[in-house]
């Protein structure tokens, strides 16, 4: 584990320092215990496969805030070859919470935007723990609008707490901002492909969440507010955050169900963190699927289908006056 293990995680964190210990002493005393090794490795398979098959919701939030969980940068290392990493939104300044830039999966060129909340104290503070502020979204808009400008595919990989809520941000114009990626996303001439990686929540993520297809990996979140948030609001108690998740049918799982989602990436057992390598390959092999879909339409139906899936997102009722 690392180091890092979560609550739920500790019966498996025990067994696997036994099994540790049981290789060491083995290795130690020249004694050939393997056999026994191997049995105990067989309940450790059975005891994460028990512990991770039942996750609450609250459990698939904490996993998805796990310090080791694969960042954007870590899939540009682990996927993308010649990444150029284009910087501004040519108005006010960069913003370090979102990466964007040119790459290449498979020899197939994308561009690449993502959010990096950073994994140690001096990362988070140079990404501002993934919270973007006005720059952000409008950086992110100007390299879609290049993307479909050269009619090349936008891959987005969303992974924030939300967008940052200063008085900094709200000046500069942060809710028109995100309101005005919601329109001009809509009508990109592109496939745009978007991945939840890790956590996305509120506008913070739908700011660059509108896309043809939006897939989730299997212990990622997605909502309107944090749990934390909504408890805060309807108990004034953020300790019932894990309530509030059950609540709010955050989980990928959730929002294939209402058809918030297209699809549910699978994770390596026990998290993405666990094996950040097998993670990767996963994602390739379901975004190029994805990819060879979408390049199947014209770009008048990208628009249209794209349009339309948001339209039916959610239930109304019509009520017609009697005359």
């Amino acid at each position: 584990m690392n180091g890092q293990f979560l609550d739920f995680e500790k019966p498996i964190l025990e067994l696997e320092k036994k099994i540790k210990d049981m290789k060491d002493f083995a290795a130690g005393e020249k004694m050939e215990i393997s056999s026994e090794i191997r049995a105990w490795e067989k309940k450790l398979e059975k005891l994460q496969k028990d512990v991770y098959s039942k996750l609450t919701a609250w459990q698939k939030v904490q996993l998805a805030r796990h310090p080791l969980r694969p960042q954007t940068s870590d899939y540009i290392s682990l996927l993308f070859s010649d990444f150029i990493e284009l910087h501004g939104d040519r108005n006010f300044g960069d913003d370090k919470a979102l990466i964007g830039g040119w790459g290449k999966l498979e020899g197939k060129h994308f561009m690449l935007i993502g959010q990096q909340k950073g994994k140690d104290t001096k990362q988070k503070l140079f990404h501002n723990f993934g919270m973007m502020h006005p720059e952000g979204y409008r950086k992110a808009l100007r390299l879609m609008q290049q993307a479909s400008r050269f009619r090349k595919p936008i891959l987005i990989l969303i992974d924030t707490p939300g967008a940052f809520p200063g008085i900094g941000a709200e000046e500069r114009g942060q809710a028109q901002a995100i309101a005005y990626n919601l329109r001009e996303m809509s009508n990109l001439k592109v496939p745009l492909i978007i991945v939840v990686i890790g956590e996305g929540a509120s506008g913070g993520a739908l700011g660059i969440g509108v896309g043809d297809k939006i897939l989730m990996l299997e212990n990622s979140w997605y909502s309107v507010i944090s749990p934390e948030g909504c408890a805060a609001i309807l108990w004034r108690d953020s300790s019932k955050a894990p309530l509030a998740a059950e609540a709010l049918k955050l989980t990928a799982q959730d929002l294939l169900e209402l058809k918030v989602i297209d699809k549910i990436i699978k994770e390596p057992l026990g998290g993405a963190h666990r094996n950040p390598g097998e993670q990767a390959l996963i994602l390739k092999k379901e975004i190029l699927k994805v990819l060879e879909e979408l390049q199947g339409l014209t770009p008048q139906e990208l628009i249209e289908r794209r349009i339309q899936k948001f339209r039916g997102m959610g239930i109304h009722y019509q009520i017609e006056e009697k005359e």
